[in-house]
């Protein structure tokens, strides 16, 4: 089967704020997802947007001709439901593209005043029966994330076969999970949380216990117990679908969803990127091992637990990271904030808080608006003179590419093993 063509294909990405949403639309996402304050499944993330909010991201989304989903999944019971109406009503108003629901509670309300609906991973989607029901209610569906390539490219014959439609008239679109971080339990249904911390991961407060070490003790004699070396095995390996791009695109999905709400702008921008250039370069016919290697390096340099395939090629057991946090291969630190920005010689004013600044040093800067730049130093003044450095207290200027606003953050980037 020939893959679809580009603009069948729906790059999905991780909003958790206004500098992750520009770096998602720089990055070339067709779509963006993000949750408010309450009832999404990142409700204890300090990147979440406010509801008051969802007029500025409707408005930058339709400015950029991307899509916006608000993540409404989490378990919802009877007291949310004034919660979840209002919620609604003000997507509505606002003009959020679609909500990203699993309660049929949810479901229901959203449908009843015209708000189209995607159906969450919660919902562990695995056959053509079960999209066929949700098909009364949604028009884009999300797949199991333990479902194989042969399972995902029968579902996805089925729809087509039956042509199988949404309430929008058009057949169903099937989403799969291409990249980020996987829960050990199916569809991310833990209770690990609960039992320890009365948080409930199903409620958007996971307290991500699989994600530290552990030691088992022998029952019956506590002096003994054995500390389970080199895997944390409830920690699974990030899932990394580049490598087999063309086989996933081959089964017929047509929306690719990037996971990663609580990562930084620069991860969303690598990342939606690197998928962003192997979609095209699938169907430009450019497609080749050395490109993949060169966007798997791009990618060990934004924050990852390692990667692997996850189950679409057929794998049973999972991959488990074997250290705790990521390996990338760089990391951002601190360095100060933007002052003023001199528009005819494109040169940046920044106060320097923490660290030292070096000519030859990359950096970073990100801002609600200006999203990501990247910024190799190749002078810098302080006090009208050029120095080799800028230290912190320092008021300094650098040659940027494009606009900087004041507050935007700066940061240098450092291999991962650097002292700083």
């Amino acid at each position: 089967m020939r893959a679809p063509l580009r603009k069948d294909i729906e790059i999905m990405a991780p909003a958790g704020g206004f500098e992750s949403l520009m770096a998602a639309i720089q990055g070339g996402a067709d779509s963006v997802y993000f949750g408010v304050e309450q009832l999404n499944m990142r409700a204890r993330a300090t990147m979440n947007f406010k509801l008051d909010d969802l007029e500025k991201v409707a408005a930058i989304c339709q400015e950029h001709g991307v899509r916006s989903y608000l993540t409404l999944n989490t378990i919802v019971y009877d007291h949310d439901m004034s919660i979840v109406k209002h919620v609604c009503d003000r997507v509505k108003e606002a003009g959020i593209t679609a909500i990203i629901a699993s309660d049929q509670a949810v479901i229901s309300y959203a449908k009843s005043i015209g708000i189209e609906i995607h159906i969450s991973t919660q919902v562990n989607i695995t056959n053509v029966e079960t999209i066929r029901f949700y098909s009364l209610f949604a028009d884009v569906m999300v797949l199991s994330r333990e479902l194989s390539l042969m399972q995902i490219n029968h579902i996805c014959d089925q729809v087509r076969k039956e042509n199988i439609c949404g309430p929008n008239g058009k057949p169903v679109e099937i989403e799969v999970f291409a990249h980020g971080a996987l829960c050990m339990a199916v569809s991310g249904k833990c209770y690990l949380s609960l039992h320890t911390y009365n948080s409930s991961a199903n409620r958007g407060a996971c307290n991500q216990n699989c994600r530290r070490k552990y030691k088992v003790m022998d029952a019956e004699d506590p002096n003994i117990e054995f500390e389970i070396d080199n895997e944390y095995i409830m920690s699974p390996k990030d899932l990394c679908t580049l490598n087999f791009m063309d086989q996933l695109l081959d089964t017929g999905v047509q929306v690719l969803k990037i996971e990663g709400r609580g990562k930084g702008p620069e991860y969303v921008k690598e990342v939606v990127s690197c998928y962003r250039e192997a979609v095209d370069a699938i169907y430009e016919d450019t497609y080749t091992p050395e490109k993949v290697e060169g966007w798997m390096e791009r990618l060990r340099s934004v924050y990852n637990r390692d990667f692997w395939g996850g189950y679409y090629l057929g794998q049973e057991l999972g991959e488990w990271t074997d250290q705790a946090g990521s390996q990338a291969t760089q990391k951002k630190v601190y360095l100060g904030v933007g002052k003023h920005y001199y528009t005819k010689i494109g040169v940046a004013e920044f106060k320097i808080e923490a660290q030292k600044m070096r000519v030859g040093d990359k950096l970073l800067i990100t801002g609600v608006t200006t999203g990501v730049m990247e910024v190799e130093v190749e002078e810098i003044h302080v006090d009208g003179q050029p120095v080799e450095e800028a230290k912190r207290g320092d008021l300094c200027s650098i040659k940027v590419p494009d606009r900087v606003r004041p507050s935007d953050k700066l940061y240098k980037m450092v291999a991962n093993e650097e002292v700083v």
